[in-house]
């Protein structure tokens, strides 16, 4: 990427959007070749190719991801102690992964993800922005890494979960242009949670909610909950509904093949919450919560016509939804493209969902950037279709200053 040049009026330069020769998507090849030979008028293109390109030479996309991860060195070390107790909760994979609390140190299985994963949630700072900076990435909207302090008890987590929102703040005082943020929140104690959330909104200005699924293996369908999910709904914040290993209870055909994590589990467990909230009717008893999925939807916008047709309101005895599936993804949902760029997906939700309702994420550092970049800059999108994922949704949704 070029490098960001200083104008005089100590405004930013943006970087040029390059088209990658290789993105060639069924009927672009025109028009990549006329892009890439020189600057193009879209009232030349044919009328098809005006609504459905590659982002064109020239064109700066301003782009703000919208599920990217961090921690604080407190939350670190606690979660090191808590993968050093080990125990059969499916998420001490993915701690052991980020933590290293027990590394493999033989010659050939060298565990060298973890150090790179943890100093990069960490910072806050130089090295993430040179990274963002790198990929022409405008924005992050920060959340404390998975599985934020869920894991701790009460006490602690009410305690992490203050002060990694006092730093989240922190960061975004000291980057305005360039981090957005999603408060945690320790579910364990819904009376302290309600007050974070009051003061992460009021007092520290974040952006709104992230939640990581279940907690103690209780999902927020549970009316021990229903406080947090009226305050997010009172605040009028968004609640993101993030995955995470899938709840003791559903665990044991995930323990083998690696599939409780991002190839099966987190899709599973996240879609199976939604669910839960739609079918139990809490989302009839919070109607203007606003809940976002990751991973395109978890899956749920391919299943929509299935479950409009076997949870249709009052067609099984234990459904206690008024509204079709359907009815409350238009409603109460946004979706993100974390960990998703395949353009076929992202067409058919925007079909069934709308473009409106989509936003573009990374998954930093989970996922890498540049391949994410490359997906919103050549997905074949019209402009509008593109400005709205890329930026301008997540500017709405989570109401950061444009």
């Amino acid at each position: 990427m070029p490098k960001r040049k200083r104008q005089t009026d100590g405004k930013r330069t943006e970087p040029t959007t390059r088209i990658d020769r290789r993105v060639v998507l069924g009927g672009m090849s025109a028009i990549v070749a006329s892009a890439l030979s020189g600057p193009t008028s879209a009232m030349a293109l044919p009328e098809k190719d005006q609504q459905s390109r590659p982002a064109l030479a020239g064109a700066r996309l301003r782009k703000v991801a919208t599920e990217e991860a961090f921690t604080i060195p407190e939350v670190a070390e606690a979660m090191r102690d808590v993968a050093r107790r080990g125990g059969t909760n499916l998420d001490l994979k993915v701690l052991n992964l980020i933590y290293g609390a027990t590394p493999d140190t033989s010659t050939s299985n060298r565990n060298t993800a973890a150090p790179t994963l943890l100093s990069r949630l960490l910072s806050l700072d130089a090295t993430r922005i040179s990274e963002m900076d790198a990929n022409g990435v405008d924005m992050q909207v920060l959340a404390l890494a998975i599985p934020g302090v869920q894991m701790f008890e009460a006490d602690k987590a009410v305690a992490l979960a203050r002060l990694s929102n006092d730093r989240l703040s922190e960061a975004m005082r000291s980057h305005p242009t360039r981090f957005a943020g999603l408060a945690c929140f320790a579910p364990q104690d819904p009376r302290a949670a309600v007050l974070e959330m009051e003061r992460a909104i009021n007092r520290l200005k974040l952006n709104g909610f992230l939640v990581n699924s279940h907690t103690q293996n209780v999902y927020l369908d549970d009316s021990r909950y229903w406080p947090v999910l009226e305050a997010a709904e009172g605040l009028g914040a968004p609640l993101y509904l993030h995955p995470r290993a899938p709840s003791d209870g559903m665990a044991a055909p995930f323990r083998d093949y690696n599939m409780d994590g991002s190839i099966w589990g987190y899709a599973v467990d996240a879609s199976t919450h939604a669910l839960r909230l739609m079918l139990s009717g809490v989302l009839d008893r919070f109607p203007r919560l606003r809940i976002v999925l990751g991973q395109m939807g978890a899956a749920l916008p391919f299943w929509l016509w299935r479950l409009d047709s076997v949870a249709a309101p009052g067609s099984r005895a234990a459904l206690r939804n008024k509204l079709k599936p359907s009815e409350y993804i238009q409603r109460n949902f946004a979706i993100t493209t974390s960990g998703v760029q395949d353009p076929q997906a992202l067409r058919f939700c925007i079909d069934k969902v709308g473009a409106d309702r989509i936003m573009w994420a990374v998954d930093y550092p989970f996922q890498p950037t540049a391949p994410a970049v490359k997906f919103i800059e050549s997905a074949p999108l019209s402009d509008q279709e593109r400005a709205q994922i890329a930026f301008q949704n997540a500017q709405q949704i989570f109401r950061i200053a444009k």
